[in-house]
């Protein structure tokens, strides 16, 4: 894929980047060079790759998923001026 300078110009206008026409030629070839590299990275043969989410092979840390109160119900509604079963109790704004 080749970008033109219209390209340049579109992508600038949609980055809401102000660019020079003297500085159009200099883009286009600098993305012209990241484009062919990511093609470059197409060619790379990734079938036998497993996804890995670190560079280096770790389990991750798991833990029993225990639906709990956490036990500070009570503080929790201290400061509450109503309260009932560890709820708060607020007055009726619709009728």
């Amino acid at each position: 894929m080749s970008v033109d300078a219209e390209t340049v110009r579109r992508v600038a206008h949609l980055a809401r980047v102000a660019v020079a026409e003297d500085e159009i030629e200099h883009l286009r070839g600098e993305l012209n060079a990241m484009l062919a590299f990511v093609e470059q990275l197409a060619e790379v043969d990734v079938k036998n790759v497993e996804p890995m989410t670190s560079v280096t092979p770790m389990a991750m840390k798991k833990r029993v998923d225990i639906v709990d109160d956490g036990g500070i119900g009570d503080y929790i509604v201290k400061n509450a001026p109503a309260t009932e079963d560890h709820f708060f109790l607020v007055p009726k704004v619709v009728e």
